[in-house]
């Protein structure tokens, strides 16, 4: 292996040896730790030291780095105390996640460094928003996100760098090609020869690196990252090494042919920078040993910080308390009381215009929202007034759009994500219901990401831009949800997720959107999430819905006025008000639970289930859930009509009477 130390001072050299000796000895010592059964799972990067190390010593200290579980070198590059860092991967109470999570899975902004999920490939969108703020704060910053060989065959790999190509995102994307994917070698991964060749297909460049060179890899980092600061365009980096212990420990390596690890023992990185440093006279025995020496006190004083500390107290408010973050801003009275008669869109187009204005950092995001104005022309005339930096077409990737969101959210940004369908955000789910709804939780982090979701059916739009998706997102901790039902509830909502620093899945009913209008202010306000209304006031059956359904059963009152019905629009789902339907339940007895959605797993049985068990002494009935059919929507208009919950509500109505 030869080394270049044309650009390095001894002082240079001498501390990238301390560098990359770190985390070798910390391996070392957690390895042994583990066979003792003191520990309980290790993620060895033993071989691949050099690439964590020679990068992150490249970079400025504010730039962000993505690390996954083999990058020990960038926690202990960034200067993270060994003790907490110790007791974060064993659970314990004062680690970086508070015993929530465990190894590399948080973030430590101070640091600079946002920590993977177990879902390979999820961060790298993430990293894309990063790198996004820095642009549009006109910042030098830049981001590197490293991805193994066998998750860059994740969908999120291709859409995050070509959204990094496209937007010219100043993204380092470091590929470490250790030749496995857990036990799958490359040749049942990919047929290229080499990741570089990938770049060719994004427009960007591409760079390969003798990853167990460290510094081949500063080098090449320092030159990619100087550049990358003027031009902000994304780069892949390619560093070949090899992974000389098993994916996790429990896995061994009996899927590796010997003779590759003969191969690369030869090449490690740590014995061969030493023994350059020892032949250039810059290190001696002696003081390998005075080094290693001092090392070792530290990491044992970590070791015994880490096997003394406490583990978390389970504490069952503590633990519901942080699920979502604080800080949510008190509802806000418009300023003036002027009132003009709007659409439901154009209550939402208010908001998100009066939105971008509050808040100048406020960026949009989703396809054909710019110039086209979206599908819905909610953001018709947004790119004019905000310009394209803020109101941003995107790529048909809905992954690494939300994965930017959170990115944005990090870099101190809010972001509000449009689903051209909600139907499509299944192909963003993950991103959803395990990067935003958990990262508060999981290591503090405000999330202040709202994706938009044109739902519902009723306007001919067939199984894939009709579906009732709300409950899939109800049942997910960290996650709130919103489904208005008029104009003034959409402004005075989505003005409120806005700036709610958890994320919100605001749905808005697509055969809403031009049917129906009425009064709204004309100034900026907004409305408290958990708080239902009373649409209509009666006394013989409470009806507790949301969304379309509102509208349909305040047409069935006015056709069967002895009934006598209260209604109740919940307006948000998560939270949603307990406290005023379970008054509405003691005054009339009987409760029937309407949504469009269908009816097996709709977010009607939870309600139904909450008031059969805390208000079973009030009831003078069975609690009646009304959903559409279990089927997909369909297309054709007649059979559309026989799918809406609409199509059973009277005769469900008369039941619940009856009985």
């Amino acid at each position: 292996m030869k080394f270049d130390r044309s650009n390095h001072s001894d002082e240079s050299l001498l501390k990238l040896y301390k560098a990359i000796l770190l985390p070798r000895m910390i391996e070392e010592k957690m390895l042994i730790l583990l066979r003792q059964g003191r520990i309980s799972k290790w993620f060895s990067g033993i071989g691949q030291e050099g690439i964590s190390v020679g990068m992150t010593q490249a970079i400025r200290t504010g730039d962000y780095i993505l690390p996954l579980h083999r990058n020990l070198g960038v926690f202990t590059g960034r200067e993270m105390p060994l003790d907490r860092l110790f007791r974060q991967w064993q659970g314990k109470a004062d680690g970086y996640t508070n015993g929530r999570d465990r190894s590399f899975h948080f973030g430590a902004p101070e640091h600079r460094v946002i920590g993977m999920i177990s879902h390979l490939g999820a961060m790298l969108g993430v990293a894309d928003g990063i790198a996004l703020a820095s642009n549009l704060d006109k910042e030098e910053t830049i981001a590197v996100v490293f991805s193994g060989d066998g998750g860059a065959s994740e969908g999120d790999f291709h859409e995050a760098i070509n959204v990094a190509a496209v937007w010219e995102l100043p993204v380092i994307f470091l590929i470490e090609n250790n030749g496995y994917g857990l036990s799958t070698p490359s040749r049942d991964q990919f047929r290229f020869k080499q990741f570089i060749d990938k770049a060719i297909g994004y427009g960007i460049e591409g760079v390969q690196v003798d990853g167990n060179n460290v510094l081949e890899v500063f080098d090449a980092v320092t030159a990619i990252a100087a550049k990358m600061r003027a031009d902000r365009k994304p780069v892949i980096l390619e560093a070949m090494t090899f992974r000389m212990r098993g994916h996790e420990e429990a896995s061994g390596t009996a899927y590796v042919p010997k003779e590759l690890f003969q191969e690369w023992e030869v090449k490690d990185p740590v014995k061969n920078y030493e023994a350059f440093l020892l032949a250039s006279g810059l290190l001696t025995e002696e003081r390998i040993h005075e080094i290693r020496a001092r090392l070792k006190t530290e990491i044992e004083a970590g070791v015994d910080s880490m096997l003394s500390a406490p583990d978390p107290i389970p504490n069952a408010a503590t633990e519901l308390a942080d699920v979502y973050a604080p800080g949510i801003p008190a509802p806000v009275d418009p300023e003036h009381k002027t009132f003009s008669e709007k659409r439901l869109v154009d209550a939402v187009s208010d908001a998100l215009r009066q939105g971008m204005e509050h808040d100048p950092k406020l960026v949009i995001m989703g396809q054909d929202i710019a110039e086209y104005g979206g599908v819905f022309k909610v953001t018709e005339g947004f790119l004019e007034k905000f310009g394209a930096g803020r109101v941003r077409n995107t790529p048909l990737c809905e992954s690494a759009i939300v994965g930017a969101g959170l990115g944005l959210s990090i870099a101190g940004r809010a972001s509000v994500v449009e689903m051209q369908f909600s139907d499509f955000v299944s192909c963003g789910f993950n991103q959803i219901v395990n990067n935003l709804a958990k990262t508060h939780y999981r290591w503090g982090q405000s999330v202040n990401v709202t994706v938009r979701m044109p739902t519902g059916a009723g306007v001919g739009a067939g199984p894939f831009h009709s579906q009732s998706t709300e409950a899939w997102f109800a049942h997910v901790p960290g996650l709130k949800v919103a489904y208005p039902a008029t104009p003034f509830d959409a402004k005075g909502l989505l003005t409120a997720a806005l700036v709610d620093p958890n994320p919100v899945m605001f749905f808005e009913h697509k055969l809403l959107y031009r049917s129906i209008k009425g009064m709204v202010p004309d100034d900026y306000y907004s409305l408290p999430f958990g708080q239902a209304r009373v649409v209509r006031v009666g006394s013989r059956l409470t009806v507790v819905t949301y969304g379309l359904g509102v509208h349909w059963a305040t047409a069935l009152a006015a056709q069967l006025p002895d009934a006598d019905l209260e209604i109740i629009d919940l307006r948000t789902l998560i939270p949603w008000d307990q406290e005023t339907v379970f008054q509405s339940v003691q005054k009339t007895g009987r409760c029937l639970v309407l949504h469009e959605d269908t009816l097996t797993g709709g977010f009607g049985g939870e309600i139904a289930a909450t008031i059969a068990e805390k208000m079973f002494r009030w009831l003078d009935a069975p609690v009646v859930r009304v959903g559409s059919m279990d089927t997909p929507v369909p297309f054709n208009r007649g059979l559309e009509e026989m799918f809406f919950a609409n199509h059973q509500l009277r005769s469900k109505v008369m039941e619940v009477l009856e009985y």
